[in-house]
């Protein structure tokens, strides 16, 4: 069957992990706010909905896909996972050298973006903790589309918080890169995923990366991103404690030995194969953040031991914390261990698994095309 035919399948994974998502976290009924904001959505008829990519577009008034102010857009935004973290020192501008291979995963926030007939830009968050104005990394994002392309429409834009914030996830980054996504496609923008990764970068390290998805190298500050090929299906615990990392202080303490390009984190993706994988991941993920962070934040060590006791193959910290990840055998192997884990109060522990490139942009739908173009394609 082709990629088509595969594609409500796969998000129908998806969706059963959301749920899964919110058992072992259990942060209980937040799920109903996608159901009251899709619930409002049908309640403003007239409107055409259609299915794509196992994603659901709505058109207010029987608008045909030419009348792409008219669209209203929900897109993912998957958070992320480093497989492998390198510092290779301080850079002559202030800022760190690394090299890191980051990994999407399953985990999720849920982005609804739709036109005003104002200039405003409006965010609501179902996250009160979460900030709604020009901070925001969503705004920013919304704000430095406006001022790169001449923009003076505006947008409502939704924002259903699951990934946890400040964890190592990147989910501030996957919702910034997520909404320069589908405001090139709201506002009909025409430009190239090396334009938005452009955009990205000054908005934070991680944003391009998720403008590529699946598994892939980060150099320089990490904004360098090159595609590599993907994993294969992992299936994953997430535990993020109530913990705050200050990266910066993590970086301070940090006393990383020189590396070379022959480290094990950019020979990650040709140091394995099927038929031995788990196995050779464990052997290869490494981080030079966990030490340090670990001796700052006792309990982020003993979430990661606690994965490994709780049936992880090997478990490790993700980017600067406060997240650790946990590698399975299987899924139901992930998901007993994420019964097992959640019954603690500070925790918040999500069952999930990796994704590839080709399900990442799957995930984003007709939105997905700005990324698939290049210039002087």
């Amino acid at each position: 069957m082709d990629g088509l035919g595969e594609a409500p399948r796969e998000h129908s994974e998806r969706r059963v992990h959301a749920r899964r998502h919110r058992h072992c976290a259990r942060v209980g009924r937040k799920g109903l706010l996608h159901a009251g904001l899709h619930g409002a959505l049908a309640a403003r008829l007239p409107f055409r909905c259609e299915d794509f990519g196992g994603w659901r577009f709505c058109f207010r008034g029987g608008a045909s896909r030419s009348h792409v102010s008219e669209e209203i857009i929900k897109l993912p935004a998957f958070a992320k996972i480093n497989l492998g973290l390198r510092v290779h020192g301080r850079r002559a501008d202030g800022y760190h050298e690394i090299s890191t291979v980051f990994q999407t995963i399953t985990l999720h926030d849920k982005l609804t973006f739709e036109s005003r007939p104002d200039e405003r830009l409006e965010l609501n968050c179902s996250d009160r903790g979460i900030p709604t104005d020009e901070s925001n990394l969503v705004l920013r994002a919304a704000a430095a589309m406006r001022e790169r392309f001449g923009v003076t429409r505006g947008a409502r834009i939704e924002l259903e918080k699951e990934i946890p914030a400040g964890g190592g996830l990147g989910g501030g980054s996957a919702d910034a890169a997520v909404t320069l996504v589908a405001l090139a496609r709201l506002w009909e923008i025409e430009t190239t995923r090396e334009e938005l990764s452009e955009i990205g970068a000054r908005l934070g390290a991680d944003v391009p990366f998720f403008l590529t998805g699946g598994t892939a190298l980060g150099t320089g500050t990490g904004a360098d991103i090159e595609p590599l090929e993907d994993v294969p299906k992992t299936h994953l615990v997430v535990v993020t404690p109530r913990v705050h990392v200050s990266t910066a202080e993590a970086y301070k303490r940090l006393n990383a030995p020189a590396l070379t390009k022959k480290d094990a984190v950019v020979n990650l993706p040709v140091s394995r194969t099927e038929a031995d994988f788990p196995d050779s991941l464990c052997d290869v993920m490494s981080n030079d953040f966990e030490a340090v962070v670990v001796r700052l934040h006792a309990e982020i060590g003993r979430a990661r031991d606690a994965l490994t006791c709780a049936g992880a193959g090997c478990s490790m910290l993700s980017g600067s914390g406060s997240s650790v990840f946990g590698v399975f055998d299987s899924e139901g192997e992930a998901e007993r261990g994420c019964e097992a884990l959640s019954t603690e109060a500070d925790w918040r522990v999500f069952a999930c698994a990796t994704l590839t490139r080709a399900e990442y942009l799957r995930g984003l739908g007709r939105c997905a095309a700005v990324l698939q173009s290049s210039r002087g394609a």
